[in-house]
């Protein structure tokens, strides 16, 4: 029987629509949260997402800047603008897109966004609230995995949970929101001994390794739920075969483009796992919802509001 997919499009749409009502809420009452958005020089793929959540805070009615430092910018010089973005009241998130240039040191940059207005849940403060189950901002695509989970009635507490991937971003923060949640928790990586076997032990297996169609059959435990984090470019005809071979619309669809998306699940974990999520339109979607929610939850405990859980649907 096929893996029940997980619409990560459906999930989004649902969390968005939660955080227009609350944005209607604040905003009838004098508080409209605010997201400034930093883009350094002129990296394609970071205009693209950059445009999708400006687009994302208008669809949900949060107010939006964009500040486009130019290529050549110093590091005094975005440390000059994240210090005023830091001072100005209705500025309730910043967010730094990555990769900046090459000549700024990026992580002087973040370090020095206000933990309070720090959306994307990367500063060291957020981390350790994070690790101690306090009250804080958590990284946009973990906490959207969890709300896959969650909002799918996929059971966590006392579920053996396997991430493949140590990454600050998604790795570690994943695995210690499933921590959280009561799943026991194994990380792999690069180095863990007879990696299939350690997966296979997973009921809920996250692929976050940056690899396409690495996790395959032998990877995955009968009726597991696999959540794929990966979001990877296939260009490579012999690689598109061995993921995609017999896939009529794909390969149309690659004949025209010439690339593909392919996660870090191979398709053929769909005939063995109990659920999963698609590339694309699985965690994706999650991230940028997760940036509306974090921008709101900022606003709401920088103004003294606390703030409540999502709705479960």
């Amino acid at each position: 029987m096929p893996a029940r997919i997980l619409d990560g499009t459906k999930i989004a749409s649902d969390i968005r629509s939660e955080v227009a009502a609350e944005v209607k809420t604040m905003t009838s009452a004098g508080v409209r949260p605010g997201l400034a958005v930093v883009l350094a020089g002129h990296n394609p793929a970071s205009e693209i997402y950059v445009r999708g959540k400006v687009k994302a805070c208008e669809e949900v009615g949060i107010y939006s800047e964009q500040h486009t430092p130019a290529e050549s910018a110093t590091t005094s010089e975005l440390l000059a603008l994240i210090e005023d973005l830091n001072r100005r009241d209705e500025i309730d998130g910043i967010l730094v897109q990555l990769p900046l240039p090459r000549q700024v040191d990026s992580k002087q940059v973040l370090m020095a966004v206000d933990p309070a207005k720090d959306v994307d849940g990367f500063h060291p403060v957020n981390v350790g609230f994070l690790s101690t189950q306090r009250p804080g901002l958590v990284p946009c695509t973990p906490a959207g995995v969890i709300e896959i989970l969650k909002r799918s009635n996929i059971a966590i507490a006392g579920q053996e949970a396997v991430v493949v991937g140590r990454s600050d971003i998604v790795g570690k923060p994943a695995a210690m929101l499933l921590l959280n949640a009561n799943a026991t928790v194994t990380v792999c990586h690069s180095k863990t001994h007879d990696l299939p076997a350690v997966c296979r032990r997973a009921d809920i297996l996250v692929a976050a390794i940056g690899r396409a169609g690495m996790i395959t059959r032998d990877f995955v435990k009968p009726g597991a739920t696999v959540i794929d984090v990966g979001m990877n470019k296939v260009t490579d005809a012999a690689e598109f075969q061995r993921l995609f071979a017999g896939n009529l619309r794909r390969e149309e669809a690659f004949r025209t483009k010439g690339s593909t998306l392919a996660g870090d699940v191979h398709p053929e974990v769909g005939e063995i796992a109990g659920a999963l999520t698609p590339v694309p339109g699985g965690v994706g979607p999650l991230t940028i919802a997760m940036l509306m929610y974090n921008t709101v939850k900022a606003a709401k405990m920088r103004r003294g509001n606390g703030v409540g859980e999502l709705s479960r649907a």
